[in-house]
């Protein structure tokens, strides 16, 4: 009895790592990748490849005035708001209507700059985020969403198409907590996070267009509305 029970361990041994090694494996395709954003942001090679395709951006947006009027001796505005397209700027991959009060209009941005250690090529690279737009009657954070906060914005859906959607989860849900902890993730190589904000008197017959200068400031440039 004892020689086969000798004889039967070492095949129970091997059975039990097998069992613990296909339990991990399954595991870890059922809960989801065991990274943490920090690994995320140090280890990825897909992610930091991504980053890395980052272009310098020009024009990123448009805003045109489609009706303003009186309402009880308030002055609305209603605007059409246009994100375009980051290789394309004269694709649309985002509209949406807005009416606020007053005619001067705040546009609200996030700038995330990426340094040396999240850019394969060693140059720094940025990330332009909508967050709101709002007037002078309208307290910021009561301002109306651009973008969806926690969400993958279209703009960068091609360059973080090879990242598993639960990483990409993990790393723009971190993104868009940068706003309210700019220094969070500083020691990863997110070099800054900032608001930059612009505003102007808007008026029917102009067209409003919103673009990034190299350094990452936003500024609006306006053209009439042919």
């Amino acid at each position: 009895m004892a020689d086969k029970q000798k004889k039967i361990r070492p095949f129970f041994t091997a059975a039990v790592l097998i069992a613990l090694l296909v339990f991990l494996f399954m595991g870890r395709g059922l809960f989801g990748p065991a990274a943490t954003i920090h690994e995320l942001l140090t280890e990825n090679r897909q992610l930091k490849n991504a980053i890395t395709n980052l272009t310098v951006e020009d024009q990123i947006g448009y805003a045109k005035v489609i009706e303003q009027n009186s309402r009880n001796g308030r002055l609305y505005t209603t605007i059409k708001f246009v994100e375009t397209a980051r290789d394309d700027s004269s694709r649309a991959i985002l509209e949406k209507e807005y009416t606020i009060e007053g005619d001067i209009i705040h546009f609200d941005a996030l700038i995330v700059k990426f340094g040396h250690q999240l850019v394969m090529d060693g140059r720094r690279k940025a990330l332009y985020l909508w967050r709101r737009v709002y007037s002078e009657n309208i307290a910021p954070e009561e301002g109306l969403l651009i973008e969806d906060p926690h969400s993958e914005p279209e703009r960068y859906a091609d360059l973080f198409k090879l990242l598993p959607k639960t990483e990409r989860d993990m790393f723009w849900t971190a993104v868009w907590q940068l706003a309210n902890d700019p220094d969070g993730l500083k020691g990863y190589g997110i070099e800054a996070v900032y608001g930059n904000v612009v505003y102007s008197r808007l008026k029917p017959g102009c067209i409003y267009f919103f673009k990034i200068s190299p350094s990452g400031q936003l500024y609006p440039f306006v053209v009439p509305d042919i």
